[in-house]
């Protein structure tokens, strides 16, 4: 079996263990130097923390065990198709391939439906099911200004 299905098949082993256990049918594995670095499964009604997903999981332990927030050089292979969430976590840490097995037509199926987040994203503001309201704007600028007049600062 080559690395890429050894990979893989950890990451769906881990979304069976999290299934049989007390989390969701997700498991996720960060590779780097053909080597596993991280693993992942989800943990969201475990840890009563909805962002406890297993690529968010995973990213969070490659982040810790290699001391930095950018996972260039890393790939990382999920059980299923990344959300929406995971999808912006993965692009944030600059993970540079996904490969995945489940789709997320696959998730809906048993009750993982996504589809309502991504046409959420595409609306105007007051569209949107959850509203969202702008306040204090000129206030919270000051953080920006300083932020873009910051020399030291480490950009991400």
């Amino acid at each position: 079996m080559n690395k890429k299905n050894t990979f893989m098949m950890r990451a769906i082993e881990l979304s069976i263990e999290s299934a049989n256990s007390n989390g969701g049918p997700f498991g996720c594995v960060i590779v780097k130097n053909n080597k596993i670095i991280a693993e992942g499964s989800n943990k969201v009604t475990a840890n009563n923390d909805p962002t406890a997903h297993g690529e968010i999981v995973a990213i969070r332990d490659a982040c810790q065990k290699l001391n930095t927030f950018k996972l260039s050089g890393c790939d990382l292979y999920s059980s299923c198709e990344p959300c929406p969430m995971c999808l912006s976590a993965i692009y944030w840490s600059r993970i540079e391939n996904i490969f995945f097995a489940n789709t997320r037509i696959d998730a809906k199926s048993i009750d993982f439906d996504d589809s309502f987040i991504y046409s959420e994203i595409n609306k105007d503001l007051e569209n949107r099911k959850i509203k969202m309201h702008q306040m204090h704007r000129d206030e919270a600028l000051e953080a920006f200004k300083i932020w873009k007049n910051k020399e030291d600062k480490i950009k991400y």
